[in-house]
């Protein structure tokens, strides 16, 4: 696709010392390279609805496949992806797994952003 004149800056820098000043604070690949995978892990609506849930209550996978009428199977995969990406730990007790959201900042970033979407 050919761009357009007015696509086409004709400037190095309009603002060097702004320019220079976030590039001074930009993070390294790696953990931009995270960060869009954490945001990728959360681009599946059933993913979504299982951090929803875990943001209300500390929930077993029979619960969670309840609650979105899916397998046990079928979250149990949704709970590994969001576990490795660090999004959801859990804790046994007994045979039983309770699932909840890693920390804190998991539930922060999951509010802020529900919160974006309401106010649209």
């Amino acid at each position: 696709m050919k761009k357009s004149k007015k696509e086409i800056c004709e400037v190095n820098y309009v603002d060097r010392k702004k320019v220079l000043s976030v590039e001074k604070k930009m993070k390294k690949e790696s953990t931009i390279q995270l960060l869009a995978e954490t945001f990728r892990a959360l681009g599946d609506p059933t993913r979504v609805k299982i951090i929803f849930a875990l943001s209300q209550e500390e929930l077993c996978v029979c619960d969670i496949a309840n609650l979105l009428g899916a397998t046990k199977s079928a979250v149990s995969h949704q709970l590994r992806v969001l576990r490795n990406m660090k999004l959801v730990k859990y804790r046994k007790e007994g045979k039983m797994a309770y699932y909840s959201l890693d920390d804190i900042h998991i539930k922060n970033l999951f509010d802020e952003c529900l919160r974006h979407v309401e106010d649209m």
